[in-house]
C-alpha cells in the first residue's frame, strides 16, 4: 500500500465507516476492507480510476468535491478521508466544514507550499517551484490554493476545530526528527486527524 496510506490506516478504527474523498483507485477502501473489516464509500471523478475501484468490488460514487456531500446525512461516517486534495478543491474552508459535518473525525494529507524547496526557489529563481511533489507548472496545475502547515492549524482555529494527531513528513513518507523540531519548514507532507470541538482527543502515536 502507499506510504501516506499505510500511516493513515493506523488512525482508523477497525470495523468503523469510512468515507474517502478523491478516492482514487480504491486501494485505500479495500486495504480496509479487507484487513480491518471496514465499510464506507469512495468518492472520484476520473473515470479510470473509478472502473479500477469496480475491479476492487469499492463502493464508489463519480461525484465532484467542489459540489459538496450534500447527499449524505449528518454524522453518516465515523471517519472522512481526504488525501492530497484539499490544494485542489475551490473551497477548502466548505469542505473542511462538509467532512466534520458527515464524519465524527477526518484525516486529511496535503503538500505544504513553506517547505524549504519552494523558499529556495522562489527566493533564488523568482518562479513558482516544480518539485517531484508539486509537479505542475503554475499554468496546468490542478492545485488552487497552495497552503503551509501554519495556514492550515490557523484555518482549523477559525473553524474552533480539534486537531488530534499530526504528522510532517518527507517525499518517503517518512517522520524524521528534524520534521518534527522544524515542521513548517522541512516537512513536504502534512497529515492530519481532526474533528470538531466536542469530540475527545483519544491521541493516537505513529
Amino acid at each position: 500500500m502507499r506510504a501516506d496510506l499505510e500511516i493513515i490506516q493506523d488512525w482508523i478504527p477497525a470495523g468503523s465507516r469510512v468515507l474517502d474523498l478523491g478516492c482514487g483507485d480504491g486501494e485505500l477502501l479495500a486495504w480496509l476492507r479487507d484487513h480491518k473489516q471496514v465499510s464506507g464509500y469512495g468518492l472520484e471523478i476520473d473515470g479510470a480510476n473509478i472502473a479500477k475501484c469496480i475491479e476492487r468490488g469499492v463502493n464508489v460514487i463519480e461525484q465532484d468535491l467542489d459540489k459538496g456531500l450534500g447527499s449524505f446525512a449528518s454524522d453518516s461516517f465515523d471517519v472522512v478521508v481526504m488525501t492530497q486534495a484539499l490544494q485542489a478543491v475551490h473551497y477548502p474552508d466548505k469542505i473542511l466544514q462538509e467532512m466534520l459535518r458527515v464524519g465524527r473525525t477526518c484525516i486529511i494529507t496535503f503538500p505544504n507550499f513553506g517547505h524549504w524547496r519552494c523558499r529556495w526557489d522562489l527566493a533564488r529563481y523568482g518562479r513558482m517551484p516544480v518539485s517531484e511533489f508539486l509537479p505542475y507548472t503554475w499554468y496546468n496545475t490542478p492545485n488552487i490554493h497552495f497552503c503551509t502547515f501554519k495556514d492550515f492549524e490557523a484555518l482549523c482555529r477559525e473553524q474552533r476545530l480539534r486537531v488530534l494527531d499530526r504528522l510532517a513528513v518527507d517525499r518517503d513518507h517518512r517522520h524524521r526528527w528534524v520534521c518534527r523540531v522544524w515542521p513548517n519548514l522541512l516537512g513536504e507532507i502534512g497529515i492530519y486527524r481532526v474533528s470538531g470541538p466536542s469530540i475527545q482527543d483519544h491521541r493516537i502515536a505513529v
